[in-house]
């Protein structure tokens, strides 16, 4: 039985990995409220509270709303982000900044009201960062994304420490590649992607966001431990298949790689 304990926020919980980890606390009896810019589907029972994690007034007020409605908070999933692609070279300041901002920004500005709140009941909690094996792997065209997801990880162990005299655990979940409304954009865009991500993935298979929840919540349950980035990625970050260059048309070396990658082999 997980200890998942008895109030959570979960931000971006209204779909993909956000929307299982919503749904294994729920199943553990946590009272849950969503932080989302969209409301979650039918069926769920958890409170939602429309939040942008980019703006800073919006976050303040709807951790603390949250907070209030659940009557406490005691676990803080922080897990809303979004995906892009692009070369370096023509990338624009303004798709830099719209990635950070909500990919290591939002999880800044709701990780440090989550921990306001927890401070200011005594102390103790857990918090979970979702980031992604991007944070510790180099992707071409993915600047922008890998360098927020990295900066993420950092950023919760400094938590960690900082906060780990007052009882409050801060961790990290890495997900690789998830069957999500975002791996879906890039899986039909790329040719040849998804089967080159199952042949490297040495468990065989897209990631699932229900086992990806499975490792959130259990991270969070771990009473001593704490400053942890913990992969849940089927074994995919042994190698780095989710390297967008080797799936364009114009990259020189997509016919080689995909050839000595066994993609396609009977």
């Amino acid at each position: 039985m997980s200890k998942a304990g008895k109030h959570a926020i979960v931000t971006g919980g209204s779909s993909g990995i956000g929307s299982a980890i919503v749904e294994r606390l729920e199943e553990a009896g946590t009272k849950v409220a969503i932080l989302d810019l969209n409301k979650p589907g039918a069926g769920s029972g958890a409170a939602f509270f429309e939040c942008d994690v980019t703006d800073e007034p919006t976050v303040i007020a709807a951790v603390a709303e949250a907070a209030a409605h659940l009557g406490g908070l005691d676990r803080a999933f922080l897990n809303a982000g979004v995906g892009a692609s692009g070369a370096l070279v023509d990338l624009s300041g303004e798709e830099w900044d719209r990635v950070h901002a909500v990919d290591l920004r939002g999880v800044f500005l709701t990780l440090r009201e989550a921990a306001k709140v927890m401070l200011a009941a005594g102390g103790r909690g857990s918090m979970v960062v979702t980031a992604s094996v991007c944070g510790f792997l180099t992707d071409r065209r993915m600047s922008h994304y890998n360098s927020a997801k990295a900066g993420a990880i950092s950023l919760a162990k400094v938590a960690a420490a900082e906060l780990g005299c007052s009882g409050i655990r801060v961790n990290v979940v890495a997900p690789g590649v998830t069957e999500t409304p975002m791996s879906a954009v890039t899986d039909t865009m790329l040719v040849g992607y998804r089967d080159a991500v199952t042949h490297r993935t040495p468990l065989g298979a897209f990631g699932d966001p229900r086992h990806v929840a499975d490792a959130a919540v259990t991270l969070s349950d771990l009473e001593w431990v704490t400053g942890q980035v913990l992969a849940a990625d089927g074994g995919l970050s042994l190698f780095s298949p989710i390297d967008l260059e080797d799936f364009l048309p114009e990259a020189a070396g997509t016919a080689k790689w995909l050839a000595g990658s066994g993609v396609g082999d009977a």
